[in-house]
């Protein structure tokens, strides 16, 4: 099981390190990741989900139902927990708390969960991540850029119902919200993806897991770090809370193998990058965010294997 655990995660953390020491050295430009960014979240990675789902068949999709409504509970419950605890606690603005929210609730599912479930469990782990992305980006990731689209300039001069239509139309354009959705519509309605348009979504896809392992190391090394009592809650929400509730959700819906199993590695990554390329893209920088992902990244090369040890027998 160690050798297991070692192979799983070495390659994850090396690539981390690349990212890291490229932006650390300048080696590549950490400032300003827009580029790498837009090839990630508007090419790579929608094809990849949309190309995932889409040649899944429709039984296995619908088997996935009960993990997808884990997922989807866990997410917007820690996702609720963490706003409150912003606006109440910590008095952030609605950008920020936004920001903090999808950090902590979103796994880094594209950079770890894609690597380290595919080493578990070959293709049907991809269909997991799949699914966790998916839920992510259909879920939560919506209400994060409405809230941040609501704060643009554009969105402040309309009424608070056309601001509120606004910014979710615009959210609803994004790839990364719509491409999950157009590969379930293929699944469940059936449609074929011919394996020529396939290989060409797959060509581009493939690169998303060592891209958003590089870029969030390139992430990383840029962003401010401070260790305060909001990052400090944040990662304990992230990869202590979100777990234990994910044990909990699973034997309330009754989760088969392997997807309870799934489930829980996928809530046992580290917080996603999502909110802070959000924030940077609207220009709302968290030092919040960006601390609770350092720390959350770093404090899962502890808590990624015990969790993977106490699955092992799912």
């Amino acid at each position: 099981m160690s050798m297991t655990i070692l192979d799983s995660l070495v390659p994850v953390f090396f690539v981390l390190a690349l990212g890291y020491f490229a932006g650390l050295m300048k080696m590549v430009d950490n400032k300003d990741v827009s580029s790498i960014n837009t090839m990630l979240m508007t090419f790579a990675l929608p094809a990849a989900l949309f190309a995932a789902i889409a040649r899944t068949s429709a039984k296995v999709l619908v088997q996935q139902d009960r993990l997808v409504y884990a997922l989807a509970v866990a997410m917007v419950l820690i996702y609720a927990i963490t706003w409150v605890l912003q606006r109440r606690l910590f008095h952030l603005s609605p950008g920020e708390a936004a920001v903090q929210s999808l950090t902590v609730a979103f796994s880094n599912n594209v950079a770890v969960g894609i690597p380290l479930l595919s080493s578990f469990f070959g293709s049907e782990g991809l269909v997991a991540v799949a699914a966790g992305i998916g839920v992510g980006a259909i879920v939560i990731s919506p209400v994060t850029l409405v809230v941040l689209e609501s704060g643009t300039e554009k969105a402040k001069t309309m009424p608070a119902r056309e601001r509120l239509l606004y910014a979710t139309l615009q959210s609803c354009k994004r790839p990364i919200v719509w491409a999950p959705v157009a590969g379930m519509i293929f699944s469940l309605l059936r449609i074929p993806l011919p394996d020529l348009p396939y290989r060409m979504l797959n060509l581009i896809g493939v690169t998303t897991a060592g891209v958003a392992l590089f870029l969030t190391g390139l992430i990383l090394s840029a962003q401010p770090f401070r260790l305060g009592g909001n990052a400090i809650t944040g990662v304990i929400l992230k990869n202590i809370v979100q777990v234990a509730l994910m044990f909990l959700i699973v034997r309330m819906f009754g989760t088969i193998p392997p997807a309870t199993r799934e489930a829980i590695l996928l809530a046992a990554v580290p917080a996603g990058f999502f909110g802070t390329v959000f924030g940077a893209r609207y220009g709302v920088a968290s030092i919040e965010a960006s601390s609770t992902l350092i720390a959350s990244t770093v404090f899962s090369a502890i808590t990624l294997p015990i969790v993977i040890l106490l699955t092992a027998r799912m």
